[in-house]
């Protein structure tokens, strides 16, 4: 079987994860997830030769792994979970779900996917108000350090206390005015990319 073709988009997702930014600065982002969906993480120069000086304004959705490539965390657990799905579909097809080998019992073709894949469902209450999912919050720890996401969580916590706001995504107003709240007061520290 070739490389898959597809991974689920989340429309109400993104459109929280990048409001705030100008549409030129959302098509560089949709660029930006298309190129790594198609080549895999992405080198310095990949990126400045597909948005140029744009990088700059979307670079805080995307992490450096460590051989110094750079994607986005979310895209990558989708491609992750898109597998896991089409590999329990052909081992289905190929009756390898059905069983489990030591009772015999019938555990029904998806079990231990929707277990793995429902773990991270509920949503954890880190301040008054704040509520992430667990991969969300480390995703923050691993790309700002405590400090940084301690203040961003904060941040967000006493905005919707004193204003009565709501978001359908905590993490996907951090990612977007509270991140840029936080490098104004120096918080978190601005990086310039060199292509």
């Amino acid at each position: 079987m070739g490389t898959d073709p597809a991974f689920l988009f989340y429309p109400n997702d993104y459109i929280g994860g990048t409001m705030g930014m100008t549409f030129e600065e959302k098509g560089a982002y949709i660029e930006l997830l298309m190129l790594q969906f198609n080549r895999g993480h992405m080198t310095s120069h990949m990126i400045g030769q597909t948005v140029g000086q744009l990088w700059v304004k979307v670079e805080d959705k995307f992490v450096k792994d460590a051989d110094g490539l750079w994607y986005n965390v979310r895209l990558e657990e989708e491609k992750i979970k898109r597998s896991n799905f089409v590999s329990s579909r052909i081992n289905n097809k190929l009756g390898k779900n059905q069983y489990n080998n030591s009772t015999k019992k019938e555990r029904g073709h998806m079990t231990s996917h929707m277990e793995d894949e429902n773990k991270d469902v509920i949503k954890i209450e880190y301040k008054d108000n704040v509520n992430l999912f667990k991969k969300e919050y480390d995703t923050l720890l691993e790309k700002y350090g405590k400090t940084a996401t301690d203040w961003m969580i904060d941040k967000l916590g006493n905005y919707k206390l004193s204003k009565g706001k709501k978001y359908k995504s905590d993490y996907g107003a951090i990612n977007t005015w509270v991140v840029d709240e936080a490098k104004k007061k120096k918080i978190i520290k601005q990086q310039v990319l060199e292509y």
